[in-house]
């Protein structure tokens, strides 16, 4: 099965090759002040340059308004736009029809019912992503460490197509691989040292956890 990978919050060259070259899909950068992961737009510009067609790159904003996306678009030139806040599904068809390029949108789960919210977006967003809901008091939206029972997805009809998220580590993403059998994964907090700091030794020990999760689950399926 492809899986498509997505290291997100990145902020450093360091952190970016690490995640290239652990074979990354997709790497995400957050253009969000309240975040520890916030990347000025200049950043980003000059980080998005070094993918060079290795991965796509994913801007992430929360409730972004016109002009803030219009910067980000001309000078980073991302492959596709992470919608992480209370963007409406009118939001969502906006933005893709202002920029053209496919849109993610984030959707909150913390129990069974959360999966209705789905439905608005339906052929709308070209993909989803689930990430746990925020902590009460959190400002930030995504990258809290905190994860959900995965097993709620089951309920998913199977053509739909998600990233997941929330509290993904090298010591649960076997599991999480095996519960809900995504065809995709984004990861912040779990290759993170101290919010905000992504960690080279931590993205590297993530790839070597996920690889032996997909070598034990190709061993499975051919059995």
């Amino acid at each position: 099965m492809d899986l498509d990978i997505k290291i997100c919050g990145l902020k450093t060259e360091e952190a970016l090759e690490a995640a290239l070259a652990g074979s990354a899909s997709h790497v995400g950068f957050v253009f969000f002040e309240k975040s520890p992961r916030h990347a000025p737009i200049p950043l980003i510009s000059t980080l998005s340059r070094r993918i060079a067609g290795r991965a796509r790159t994913v801007i992430v904003t929360v409730d972004a308004d016109n002009a803030t996306l219009d910067e980000l678009v001309h000078l980073a030139k991302p492959d596709l736009l992470q919608l992480h806040g209370g963007e409406t599904p009118r939001r969502v068809a906006e933005i893709k029809n202002r920029y053209h390029l496919p849109v993610m949108k984030a959707i909150s789960i913390h129990n069974a019912s959360d999966l209705h919210n789905i439905t608005p977006y339906t052929g709308i967003a070209d993909r989803l992503l689930f990430d746990a809901k925020a902590p009460k008091g959190s400002v930030l939206p995504g990258g809290n460490g905190a994860s959900f029972d995965w097993s709620i997805l089951n309920a998913l009809d199977t053509a739909t197509d998600y990233m997941l998220s929330g509290g993904l580590r090298a010591n649960n993403i076997a599991m999480a691989l095996k519960t809900t059998g995504t065809r995709g994964i984004d990861i912040s907090s779990g290759v993170e040292s101290a919010p905000g700091i992504k960690d080279t030794a931590l993205i590297e020990t993530f790839f070597a956890a996920l690889a032996q999760a997909r070598e034990g689950g190709n061993k499975h399926n051919d059995n």
